[in-house]
């Protein structure tokens, strides 16, 4: 059994993750009609690697389907192999911009649902001892080393690895400041926006917009810093300098609460630093946005 990793162009193709998802499918592209062939001389070195990874291929090897930023969307069981040039069969629509549409060359997968998400709309976030070097990450396909390849099947069986696919498409820092200013009793009961814009602008000097300041249900100052991905030790710097600053302005003993997307698992440092003096407070967020037809 040979590992593999397979690139997924989302990116570039948005919708393409959950296509491949529905279809069982991991993909690339290279049409033999653009002059890509599987056999014969090639004319490109990207096309050449590719295809020799494709010939190499067998049913009951393991895809990895890389996605940008230390994800994957899933693990799967090849159970098949459409690649020929005469199977063409594209996931990305035909169209006049892309006659022949993209990513035709389909590599028939099993997913493994048992480690991993259910929901096509939620992916794995890599933790760093799981995620792709530098010499994986450039090709399309690549054989996985097998010690690698366990350590992100391990990493896509914990829940806390699991993230929305969309983290980094929608500008969520600044959605969740803007809500959390409307509302902040979602966050915790008792929470009201703090009274002196004066005092804002005092704490938050250089103009960020990604910082909110409250006062919860005993009178104390709440500093909430807002980020779109899973926190780190800078991020808990930043929000400390916030309440030094408020300390001086405000003079009475304040919260700071860092309000974060991402995994769920926080590394060991990240924890150690939240508990140092003045302990900082974490809290993770998640959307769940729900449609009604009203016509």
């Amino acid at each position: 059994m040979t590992y593999w990793k397979v690139y997924c162009m989302e990116d570039h193709w948005p919708g393409l993750w959950r296509r491949c998802f529905q279809h069982q499918a991991a993909s690339v592209g290279w049409a033999a009609d653009w002059g890509y062939h599987m056999e014969g001389k090639s004319k490109e070195l990207s096309w050449s690697r590719a295809r020799n990874a494709l010939k190499a291929m067998k049913v009951g090897d393991k895809i990895v389907v890389q996605l940008k930023h230390n994800r994957i969307g899933r693990i799967g069981e090849v159970t098949g192999l459409e690649v020929q040039d005469d199977q063409w069969n594209p996931l990305v629509p035909r169209s006049k911009k892309e006659p022949l549409g993209e990513m035709g060359r389909r590599i028939l997968v099993r997913w493994d649902l048992v480690n991993g998400p259910l929901d096509p709309d939620l992916v794995v976030k890599l933790p760093p001892n799981a995620r792709l070097t530098v010499g994986i990450l450039r090709p399309t396909i690549c054989e996985l080393p097998p010690k690698l390849f366990w350590r992100i099947k391990k990493a896509a069986a914990d829940k806390a690895n699991w993230v929305g696919i969309s983290s980094h498409v929608f500008r969520h820092e600044e959605s969740i400041s803007d809500f959390l200013g409307s509302f902040p009793h979602r966050l915790e009961d008792g929470l009201q926006p703090y009274p002196s814009m004066r005092v804002r602008e005092s704490v938050f000097s250089d103009g960020t917009r990604s910082d909110v300041l409250l006062i919860d249900r005993n009178e104390r100052p709440v500093i909430i810093e807002c980020k779109q991905g899973t926190p780190t030790i800078a991020n808990i710097n930043q929000l400390r300098e916030y309440l030094r600053r408020a300390g001086r302005v405000i003079g009475k003993k304040d919260r700071g609460i860092l309000v974060h997307g991402g995994t769920g698992k926080l590394s060991r440092d990240v924890k150690r630093h939240s508990l140092k003096h003045p302990r900082i407070e974490i809290v993770r967020y998640s959307f769940d946005v729900n449609f009604e037809q009203t016509l």
